[in-house]
């Protein structure tokens, strides 16, 4: 029996890979304690997920536990440790935002819930392989240093600066303003390298840029398309802060994600960092968001502008994804924006006055 762990199993990218490896026969030990819910009200929760994947897969066993408790985290490792190959920690506090509010909990989630793994790892199952879903917001406001040329419709940088294609792994984390989330995230991030470089693990973080698909339970505080869609379908207000609208998002469908896991995980390279996105394939300013957002759901977005930008928020960022493609030449992606838009609505569109969606929804338009 060969188990993969994912903690935040039953969020957007836990979801995914619980799919991907239990539909290649691997035993899916999932833990997820619906905080979202908490965080972001019923927009977040997760529960329609759970049931779904129950249905689904009969290889996929839940715990609800919460990865900052030490006694239970360890419980499950030594449960299954001679069975583990792979962990997957998708489980975090994810919203810019929410963090502010409560820097100690945010810190305790996504810093010490992070570091909890990484030693149960070392002690239970060290010859597994760890990945770690990072963020771009551990490079802080950096990006918005560079030279960015204003046109009509977003941001952008010339086609001759080595940035164009997206930004690097070279882009340094430090001396800048990160937020207290990017912090927390930093701080993990550091970590799970360090368990790779010092203990000689097989981690490897994966800083992404934003990450979506059909299985997001998109709330006001986190998940920019998802939200975004779930507005036009429901008829709600989405509000824009900053920057005219016109920042940039690269995003990454997060069957693509895990797809990366995957092949990280077939030939591991201990201590790696990837900045993973939509790269030039996929990017999108929030004003051509939503354009194409009336032009798939047929419906127009009630907005409003706010002049302040949150702090710390990027103004433009594109991923590079070269240095993993390099390394892992098999990987491409499967999904661009378009469809990934259309995969979005056409799961929220049954339940448009729900927190989320019904499983039955959701199966009916399932990534084929």
């Amino acid at each position: 029996m060969a188990v993969v762990l994912i903690t935040g199993s039953c969020g957007l990218v836990g979801s995914e890979a619980v799919g991907l490896f239990a539909e290649k026969g691997f035993d899916i030990i999932g833990i997820d304690n619906n905080m979202r819910k908490g965080f972001f009200g019923e927009d977040g929760s997760t529960l329609w997920n759970l049931k779904r994947l129950r249905s689904r897969y009969k290889n996929y066993s839940h715990y609800f536990i919460d990865i900052r408790n030490e006694k239970q985290v360890n419980k499950i490792f030594k449960r299954y440790k001679k069975n583990i190959v792979l962990i997957i920690h998708a489980a975090a506090q994810p919203s810019h935002d929410w963090a502010a509010k409560d820097p100690r909990v945010d810190f305790e989630i996504n810093a010490q819930g992070t570091l909890t793994l990484l030693e149960a790892y070392r002690n239970f199952s060290p010859y597994s392989v760890f990945i770690f879903t990072s963020t771009n917001k551990v490079y802080g406001d950096r990006p918005n240093s560079l030279p960015l040329v204003e046109l009509e419709k977003r941001y952008e940088v010339s086609e001759s600066h080595p940035y164009y294609k997206g930004i690097d792994e070279s882009m340094s984390i430090d001396n800048c303003l990160h937020s207290v989330f990017g912090a927390s995230k930093a701080a993990a991030d550091i970590m799970a390298q360090e368990y790779g470089r010092y203990f000689g693990l097989r981690t490897g973080i994966f800083r992404g840029g934003c990450l979506t698909g059909p299985a997001h339970s998109g709330a006001e505080l986190h998940g920019f398309l998802a939200y975004l869609i779930k507005c036009a379908v429901s008829g709600r207000k989405y509000l824009i802060y900053g920057y005219k609208g016109k920042q940039v998002r690269d995003n990454i469908h997060a069957f693509d994600l895990v797809n990366a896991f995957y092949h990280f995980f077939q030939a591991p390279r201990p201590g790696e960092v990837y900045n993973i996105g939509g790269g030039r394939l996929a990017n999108i300013s929030i004003l051509e968001a939503i354009e194409l957002c009336q032009k798939i759901t047929g419906k127009e977005l009630n907005y409003e502008y706010i002049p302040k930008n949150r702090l710390g928020d990027h103004i433009w960022w594109i991923s590079d994804v070269s240095k993993f493609k390099a390394h892992y030449p098999a990987w491409d992606y499967k999904y661009g924006l378009e469809e990934t838009v259309k995969q979005i609505y056409t799961a929220l569109r049954g339940a448009p006055h729900s927190g989320g969606r019904s499983p039955e929804v959701f199966e009916q338009n399932r990534i084929k």
